[in-house]
């Protein structure tokens, strides 16, 4: 795990042998009143984009994936200028089912970590507790301002034929009320050490030790002996086979409590837990 810019991934084939190359960058934004992600995904030459929203109260969660993205609909730009804090922003848009979301990304350098998977390897950056700021508009509403916590996730590589994966991201803050967030995984990217696995405190990352997922992703136990449990309140869900490639996953959003890796008490905290099985 270092920090730093990352490595560019920009110049990998698109395919080592038979194994197409995946790269993807997923952002999840999570505040009181709203929880969403939004992602555009390569595999070879196919593309993909996935976006979801979810607000406090709500019982609808508006969502759509498309295996042939629609200009406008989605857009991620990574940091490309700084503001007067020093931070690179970036840009997360989201215009469809009369939904308009508009934040700005203040991104961070974030971890990076380079693991083998297969054949190969995959790089992979996280960020996590990155401010989100912008606007969100709902059929034609007057937009309302909002003022999140982000995770993102730039990943790329030649990952093995089959690949399946546990995974969470979130943020909250510690019972002082000092801010955290986390990115925890089994399944990829998770050697022992050097892995993606990652605890901010007050913005710092600590490399986590190993951790399991329960099969019903209520909870997240680390090898330290911290624990983590999670609550559901929306999910987002999927299951495509097209011949030669496949993914099934379940990714609800929610809420957590309980330590995070390293002993951190959580006093509360809001993020994503994801299962993915993936044929590619």
């Amino acid at each position: 795990m270092t920090g730093g810019r990352p490595s560019d991934p920009g110049g990998m084939p698109m395919f080592r042998g038979l194994r197409p190359l995946k790269r993807w960058r997923y952002v999840g934004i999570f505040s009181e009143e709203l929880m969403a992600c939004a992602a555009l995904v390569q595999i070879g030459p196919a593309r993909q984009s996935f976006w979801a929203v979810h607000l406090d109260g709500d019982t609808v969660q508006r969502e759509r994936t498309r295996l042939l993205p629609r200009s406008g609909e989605v857009e991620l730009a990574h940091g490309h200028a700084r503001d007067g804090s020093g931070s690179e922003l970036g840009r997360l848009r989201l215009h469809d089912r009369g939904l308009q979301l508009d934040l700005t990304l203040e991104e961070q350098d974030g971890i990076e970590a380079l693991c083998p998977h297969g054949r190969y390897e995959v790089w992979t950056r996280k960020q996590a507790g990155v401010r989100a700021r912008g606007t969100l508009a709902l059929d034609g509403g007057a937009p309302r301002e909002i003022d999140a916590l982000a995770v993102i996730d730039d990943t790329a590589g030649h990952h093995a034929r089959r690949t399946e994966w546990r995974w969470s991201a979130g943020v909250g803050q510690r019972e002082d009320g000092v801010a955290v967030a986390w990115n925890l995984v089994s399944g990829i990217n998770d050697p022992a050490t050097g892995s993606e696995r990652a605890v901010w405190v007050a913005g710092e990352p600590q490399e986590a030790p190993p951790v399991s997922f329960a099969p019903d992703l209520s909870s997240i136990r680390c090898a330290d002996g911290s624990e983590l449990r999670f609550r559901a309140e929306a999910e987002r869900s999927r299951s495509d086979n097209l011949l030669i490639v496949s993914s099934d996953y379940r990714a609800p959003f929610g809420t957590f409590s309980g330590t995070l890796p390293g002993g951190v008490p959580l006093a509360r905290g809001r993020g994503v837990v994801e299962h993915h099985r993936a044929r590619w």
